[in-house]
C-alpha cells in the first residue's frame, strides 16, 4: 500500500508565484526520487478555529495563506530511501531554492494509507 507524507504551512499571500516555483521545484525532485504524486494546494476556506485549526496550527497571520500538500509515494521503503537523495540535491537548498515562508511554522509527517477508494 503506498504511504503519503503530509505538509501544512502558512505562505505570506503575496508570495504565492514564489511558492509556486519553489513548490514545482521540489515536486521534479520528489518524482525523480520515485514519488507517484505531489499536490499543492492552496487555502481559500480554511475556518479559524477557537480551540484548533489549519491556521491555529501554523500561526496563520492575516497576511498569509494556509497551504496544504501532500506526496504520494509507492511505499515508506521508497520514501525513506530517497529521503538523502533529495536533502543532498543542490536544488533544495536555501541558496538555490529559499523556501518563501517560515519552515519553524510547517507541520508534516508520513502517514500509512488505510484507505484509497
Amino acid at each position: 500500500m503506498s504511504y503519503v507524507d503530509g505538509v501544512v504551512t502558512a505562505v505570506p499571500t503575496a508570495n504565492i508565484d514564489d511558492y509556486i516555483r519553489h513548490a514545482k521545484i521540489a515536486a521534479e525532485v520528489f518524482k525523480e526520487q520515485g514519488a507517484l504524486r505531489v499536490v499543492e494546494a492552496w487555502g481559500d476556506d480554511i475556518p479559524q478555529g477557537e480551540i484548533t485549526s489549519f491556521p491555529i496550527a501554523v500561526k496563520c497571520a492575516e497576511d498569509e495563506t494556509v497551504v496544504f500538500s501532500w506526496i504520494i509515494w509507492p511505499s515508506k521503503k521508497v520514501r525513506n530511501s530517497a529521503w538523502r537523495a533529495i536533502v543532498d540535491d543542490p536544488r533544495m537548498h536555501p541558496e538555490h531554492n529559499p523556501m518563501p515562508f517560515d519552515g519553524k511554522r510547517m507541520i508534516y509527517g508520513g502517514f500509512s494509507v488505510i484507505l484509497d477508494e
